[in-house]
């Protein structure tokens, strides 16, 4: 920013009014770049060309600043208002995105002379009523169909006018035989009772099916005493209906009535808000949305862009706001409660479960698409929970195998973005060691590995996994720390009595990382530990079986790695070329080969 733009810019700040608003920052080229609302326009516009207190994103934004604007209005809830149609409108490139591709349907109850309800995507018809959106469509099913049974509005589109009514111009349908409609049409149903049916019908989409129901029971008990036992039947058929709803739906409390509850859940690009509304105790409404971010918003100012967001789409009224933490709302906005226990702290948690729910099916479907997402994810929790200073995408793994310091060998296996890169596996024969001192075998094999790696100038990896736990942790740090001066990070794979993969431990002294044995990190880690076992184990044997046919074959003059290879291919093992005939023998080799095998294999035996 040049000298000029940061003096007209300072001459702008300097004269903003201490009053709620709205401010708009614009590029070089007019277009809005960023809205944002503020109690206080000079206070909070100021903030911004404080260098101590911009972060990298913020220093963005203001390094593209070349003019601002601003709204005065009268409170706070209008700035927020204000705000919210400004970022709708002109889609700034720095506000947070709301993520809301998704067309969710609706319930819609038209305006007309005989109005309709009906299932709808579009909100944008004149006089209608909306009921949601449903993210949950069952639910709005279920809603529709309890309308349908209890009040049956007509189902027919065709627009209906008072006119064509008293003038007979419509016909009786098919839905007035089968029992779906009425008929207000033609008049064998009256307006009045229809509209009164429509209204029950408005009742139950806000959720107040309790009083619907209640009304029904005053209405039958009232038909009953009159000895109108048909009428009471009906109304006792429609009672049930409601109450077998009531009794599906969601029921969270017995007590709380008309309340809004948020939570969120947020990572380094997007934040998930989840939104319900409970009435007489059920869940009414139940939505979950995501923000993209663009600055570093906090959770914060994110779910105070929620709150007013869903609050406005739904047209809630609820004067109390449960949510996980206080929010900065336009005073007056509702009453805000943080509950620590009993039914709220229950709303909030159920709240919590669904956003968690939402958040992890959206990475599970990313994952799909991008199965390169799923690592990145994996490597993150691996950084968090170990608190590595970099993604580990480069990770080695140790093990030792030998019996009785017999045929001592060991395994080093990288992993490459979590997956192996077979082509760096190596395996060590042990050559400084005797007997069966694992930990000296293991200092060996990681001195020898970084040393040529450092001779050789390649990468370091970015974490060390031990196949053990404190011991073996203990010595690869001597030689990369102590020794060779290298602050690689290095954890351990402790195992249980049954030698399964028990926890996760890292630091010094080390400490147990918590992590659940059903968790997909968790899984990995055993998998790979299972790899390097793997690997270690299948070298060990070729190296046994190598030496025990070398005590047996090499012994003999004139077998050559060809001719032990052809006798091992045909026979399958020593023992069963000691067992075979001379006739046998020269089938595989030939007649003199086989001969002289057969020969000296039998004077060795004799002997």
């Amino acid at each position: 920013m040049n000298k000029n733009v940061a003096e007209y810019l300072r001459g702008i700040v300097l004269n903003l009014p201490e009053t709620p608003g709205c401010y708009q920052y614009l590029d070089e080229s007019g277009k809005i770049i960023y809205v944002g609302k503020a109690k206080n326009l000079k206070r909070r516009v100021s903030s911004y060309f404080n260098k101590e207190q911009q972060s990298n994103k913020t220093r963005l934004l203001v390094k593209n600043i070349r003019d601002i604007r601003y709204v005065v209005v009268k409170t706070e809830e209008d700035a927020l208002l204000l705000e919210n149609n400004l970022i709708k409108h002109y889609k700034p490139r720095y506000n947070v995105l709301l993520k809301d591709d998704k067309t969710y349907p609706s319930i819609a109850v038209t305006a007309e002379y005989l109005p309709r309800i009906f299932k709808t995507r579009n909100r944008q018809m004149r006089g209608a009523t909306y009921y949601g959106p449903y993210s949950h469509v069952p639910t709005m099913y279920a809603l529709l169909d309890l309308c349908k049974d209890l009040y049956h509005p007509r189902p027919c589109r065709q627009l209906m006018t008072e006119e064509g009514v008293k003038s007979g111009k419509y016909e009786v349908c098919l839905d007035y035989h089968i029992h779906n409609c009425a008929a207000p049409c033609v008049g064998r149903q009256s307006r009045e009772e229809y509209l009164k049916n429509i209204e029950a019908c408005r009742e139950i989409l806000k959720g107040n099916t309790g009083d619907v129901a209640r009304r029904m029971k005053e209405e039958m008990m009232q038909l009953a005493e009159e000895l109108r036992f048909e009428e009471a039947a009906e109304i006792k058929r429609k009672f049930d209906l409601i109450e077998h709803f009531r009794a599906r739906s969601e029921v969270v409390s017995n007590v709380l009535h008309n309340i809004d509850v948020f939570n969120i859940e947020s990572d380094e690009k997007e934040a998930y808000i989840n939104y319900l509304h409970i009435t007489n105790g059920c869940v009414n409404q139940a939505f979950t949305f995501e923000y993209k971010k663009r600055l570093d918003e906090t959770d914060e100012e994110l779910l105070a862009l929620g709150i007013f967001e869903m609050r406005r789409r739904y047209a809630s009224e609820s004067r109390e706001i449960i949510v996980p933490f206080p929010v900065d709302l336009p005073e007056g906005y509702a009453a805000q409660t943080v509950p620590q226990k009993g039914e709220k702290k229950k709303l909030l948690d159920l709240s919590r479960l669904n956003v968690k729910q939402y958040k992890f099916d959206r990475l599970k479907q990313a994952e799909k698409l991008n199965p390169e997402q799923k690592s990145v994810r994996l490597m993150k929790e691996i950084q968090t929970d170990l608190g590595l200073p970099k993604l580990p995408m480069h990770i080695e793994l140790f093990d030792n195998s030998n019996i009785q310091g017999e045929d001592a060998v060991a395994a080093c296996v990288v992993f490459e973005k979590l997956k192996p890169n077979k082509k760096a596996y190596r395996k060590y024969n042990i050559k400084t060691v005797v007997g069966p001192d694992d930990y000296a075998s293991m200092k060996e094999v990681v001195r020898r590995r970084y040393t040529r790696l450092i001779e050789e100038e390649s990468p370091l990896p970015d974490l060390i996994i031990a196949d053990g736990g404190k011991g073996q942790m203990e010595v690869i740090r001597q030689v990369t720390e102590d020794e060779l001066h290298l602050g690689i990070p290095i954890a351990g794979l402790a195992k249980d009595s049954r030698h399964r993969t028990r926890e996760l431990l890292f630091g010094w002294p080390p400490v147990s990382v918590g992590m659940k044995a059903d968790s997909q990190l968790f899984r990995l880690l055993t998998h790979m530990q299972d790899e390097v076992h793997r690997f270690a184990i299948t070298f060990h044997r070729d190296k046994r079986s190598k030496r025990q046919t070398a005590s047996e074959l090499d012994a003999i003059p004139g077998i050559g790695p060809k001719t032990k290879e052809a006798l091992l291919k045909t026979f399958g093992s020593v023992k069963r070329i000691k067992n075979a005939t001379e006739t046998e023998l020269q089938s595989a080799v030939g007649t003199a080969k086989g001969r002289q095998i057969f020969q000296k294999l039998h004077e060795t035996t004799a002997q």
